[in-house]
């Protein structure tokens, strides 16, 4: 089937999102209208853009166009809008694909004349509850499930990803197509020195350091980091860049206890454009998080020519390949080793970062453009 298709996708976090699942939203809009330039694509969004990435690739893409909420109400209530009120609005498009990007369908698809499709990126609020609030898990329950029982076609993350929706929502698999998640391009990009060093100087960047990216909670385990950085004979200090969060004085007050305060570097609101170049600037990126959807930031450090470290236990593997070191999400002394392990075998260093390039090349954009144009067409008119 070569026909054109009329795709849309839910906007909201590709507008309102700076990075997770604003990242994957943008990433998807602006594949598809790249590789396949002949179709037509909606974005729906809650209220006008305001966001300089999503500008960009709606400026680059004039098939791409927007809609927001006219009525009065629905502005007013957008996020009802979204919801509910969405359904006029889709339904004025013929023989259009809905797409949700982020976990989370209109609970008035059904009555649109649209086929739909939902990207799953993790059921870690049911896997792992103690970190989310009460109210919280019932309403993502609710809406992961309605969502997933509702579409045509349901998008998974990862293998992993797959098997919870399967196990914990009853779900065919059959329904369900993974299609991994790739980086952005600038992690593939070489970088010059003078941006290295420009960016080293802005943020006082150490001559050599461990990096970790993502938000500062506990689930992420960055503490598991800083506990094994006693045991190293090279005493390495730790950058980690993300949110801060109540997890945070968690880390600085261990830290301090374990005399290693000195060692640790926190980083917040880093814009997009520097964290290539500080993944560059890394020795070794460790990402010991005890349960994720996937695991981008694994990618992007691969693609930077850095080494990864990232914990067992759920898809970390299926991000990193082979050919990364994994360890025990609650063992610091194997963090510890595995670390040094990087810094004194040069040449065990060198193969685990040229064979984990090789082995996320199927990450790239044209396979992940071709694999979510198949799974449309599966469910096209």
């Amino acid at each position: 089937m070569n026909r054109t298709l009329n795709i849309a996708f839910d906007g909201k976090r590709a507008s309102n999102n700076r990075t997770g699942l604003g990242n994957y939203s943008r990433h998807i809009i602006g594949l598809l209208a790249k590789y396949f330039p002949e179709n037509r694509y909606v974005v729906f969004l809650t209220k006008q853009n305001k966001n300089l990435q999503l500008q960009n690739i709606l400026e680059q893409n004039p098939n791409i166009e927007t809609v927001v909420p006219q009525s009065g109400f629905w502005k007013k209530f957008s996020s009802l809008w979204r919801v509910f009120g969405i359904k006029n609005a889709i339904s004025k498009y013929e023989h259009i694909i809905y797409h949700g990007l982020s976990n989370e369908l209109p609970l008035t698809i059904k009555k649109t004349n649209a086929k739909s499709v939902v990207t799953i990126h993790d059921l870690i609020f049911l896997k792992y509850p103690q970190y989310y609030n009460f109210f919280d898990r019932k309403i993502y329950a609710y809406k992961f499930r309605k969502a997933c029982e509702n579409a045509d076609r349901i998008i998974a993350v990862s293998e992993c990803t797959k098997k919870d929706i399967v196990e914990i929502f009853n779900i065919n698999p059959d329904k369900i197509s993974v299609i991994y998640q790739g980086c952005d391009k600038v992690y593939k990009a070489p970088i010059s020195q003078d941006v290295l060093q420009n960016v080293r100087r802005k943020y006082n960047l150490p001559d050599r350091f461990l990096l970790n990216v993502g938000s500062i909670e506990e689930r992420k385990n960055a503490l598991l980091i800083v506990k094994a950085l006693p045991l190293l004979k090279e005493k390495l200090p730790l950058v980690i860049i993300g949110r801060r969060t109540k997890y945070t004085s968690k880390i600085e007050k261990a830290a301090e206890n374990l005399g290693v305060k000195h060692l640790l570097h926190i980083l917040n609101n880093v814009p997009f454009n520097d964290l290539a170049p500080i993944y560059h600037l890394s020795d070794i990126f460790i990402y010991p998080s005890r349960y994720e959807g996937f695991g981008i930031p694994i990618i992007e450090a691969i693609n930077c020519g850095v080494p990864v470290i990232a914990a067992t236990g759920s898809c970390l593997e299926e991000a990193g390949g082979a050919d990364c070191i994994y360890v025990n999400p609650d063992d610091n002394k194997e963090l510890a080793i595995a670390i040094e392990k990087y810094l004194y075998d040069k040449e065990f260093r060198q193969n685990s970062i040229d064979k984990s390039k090789k082995y996320v090349e199927k990450f790239s954009e044209k396979i992940q453009a071709a694999q979510l144009m198949e799974c449309y067409k599966k469910i096209a008119y």
